[in-house]
């Protein structure tokens, strides 16, 4: 079943108007997990950040060893030609996506230019600013990349985090704060994560076992163009209790921020609230 609604599919160079079938039962990504994909958004009108989701999708098929076939040009062509079949003011999450056709050496590693690509188009609602979720400790961690390809956006690395947040449902918390192999807060389950005390903003530095996200990125430079301070640093839980506001950063939600961590409240502040408002007038600005 879809997340969203009112779906296109471009698959076999064009697009169509529903949500087709794209793999087949011997296909590589069907049976032995090859597949990746990237996810942007198109809200108000605009897509932002569009080109540098198109290229990482392309990075992290080759992390993972799939030939990617479209460049990234080609891909926000594609993307906006689908999207011209949506209303101005529908919000869309945009996944373009590749898997491994043919499997090479013993069937395991993927042939060599035996690709296959599709964009998913559905309709999901933006949610309101103050929508915000809870957090709380997973005994789950994430990989790193000595045993797992966390240099792409794989769908193989999916079943971990919905460990995470079956484990955070459990215990009555909307999402799990993660820690890495060293027990330093990497990021959520779904998100990456920031921290605010004295005004000061502090984001766990990448590491190698999560994806720094474009979205995050994206509010780091905005942030600092404004003149507020965001670092970059080696973070733990104790951290997060202290703080006085937590937010959440991802190309669903853009902002979400977190009212509780295991008992901690933190309000919704107002550098929670400046952040969502800066980025969105970066989003409208089309810098």
């Amino acid at each position: 079943m879809a997340t969203g609604t009112n779906i296109r599919t471009w698959f076999e160079g064009r697009w169509h108007d529903e949500d087709v079938p794209i793999m087949r039962a011997a296909d590589h990504g069907s049976w032995l997990g090859t597949t990746v994909f990237d996810g942007a958004r198109y809200f108000e009108g605009v897509a932002p950040d569009l080109e540098a989701h198109c290229a990482r999708v392309n990075r992290s098929a080759e992390a993972l060893m799939i030939t990617p076939t479209v460049t990234a040009e080609e891909m926000v062509d594609i993307i906006r030609e689908g999207l011209r079949r949506y209303p101005r003011d529908a919000a869309v999450y945009i996944r373009p996506m590749y898997w491994a056709i043919e499997g090479g050496h013993l069937g395991v590693l993927p042939k060599e230019g035996s690709t296959g690509f599709a964009v998913c188009l559905e309709e999901i609602p933006m949610p309101p600013p103050d929508t915000a979720t809870t957090l709380t400790t997973t005994r789950f961690r994430r990989p790193v990349l000595a045993d797992n390809v966390v240099n792409a956006k794989a769908g193989c690395l999916y079943p971990n985090n919905a460990r995470m947040l079956a484990e955070a449902r459990a215990k009555g918390y909307g999402n799990a704060l993660v820690a890495d192999a060293l027990g330093n807060v990497a990021e959520t389950a779904t998100a990456n994560v920031f921290m605010v005390r004295d005004g000061e903003i502090f984001t766990p530095i990448p590491n190698g076992t999560f994806l720094a996200g474009i979205t995050r990125a994206r509010h780091i430079a905005n942030l600092r163009k404004e003149g507020i301070v965001v670092h970059e640093t080696v973070l733990g839980f104790d951290d997060f209790r202290t703080a006085d506001e937590v937010f959440l950063s991802g190309n669903m939600m853009k902002v979400t921020p977190v009212t509780e961590f295991d008992g901690t409240r933190y309000p919704i502040g107002p550098v929670t609230r400046r952040v969502r408002e800066i980025y969105w007038d970066w989003a409208h600005s089309g810098a």
